[in-house]
């Protein structure tokens, strides 16, 4: 009996294109700067004590790296406040944001994925990496999904294995 040894890898030859969105993920680590430490008793933000802060902080701390700045306590910061500090960590920061880590990721993965050429997929059938090491916020998926559905002749979500069909267009 003769034993056929020809394994045929029917993924390679389907024609997907897999598209992994870590690929746009922020290379620069996240840090979150709580102006709760600059209020007085947690409440009030002094002028006079907040500029001589700002005056002798090491900024330079913030070198390389995407800045987050929050008020996690329910005081009312004016809003030059965090201006100010804006001013200061952008002679240093990659970038300078209102909001949490999760807030951020959301806005650099909106950045990176504005700078797509969409036209690489049109008529293309698409898998959407689902899993892997970096956690991707939804709203960047629902964004590479809204724009990918203008030109794709499919979109999937997962492994090219084993996928879940998100959009067909119609001919």
């Amino acid at each position: 009996m003769d034993i056929q040894e020809n394994i045929i890898n029917k993924v390679a030859q389907s024609g997907l294109i897999t598209v992994d969105l870590a690929n746009y993920a922020p290379k620069e680590p996240i840090v979150i700067y709580d102006i709760k430490d600059n209020l007085f008793h947690g409440l009030i933000l002094k002028e006079k004590d907040f500029r001589e802060f700002i005056k002798g902080h090491d900024w330079s701390q913030y070198a390389g790296q995407h800045v987050g700045i929050i008020c996690s306590t329910d005081a009312i910061v004016p809003t030059w406040a965090y201006m100010l500090l804006t001013t200061k960590m952008m002679e240093h920061a990659v970038s300078v944001h209102f909001g949490d880590e999760e807030t951020v990721r959301g806005a650099l993965f909106e950045k990176s994925l504005s700078g797509i050429d969409f036209e690489q997929y049109q008529d293309q059938r698409i898998v959407v990496k689902g899993c892997g090491d970096i956690a991707i916020p939804e709203s960047a998926f629902v964004t590479f999904t809204a724009a990918l559905s203008t030109r794709a002749k499919s979109i999937m979500y997962g492994e090219p294995c084993s996928t879940v069909p998100v959009f067909k267009r119609k001919s």
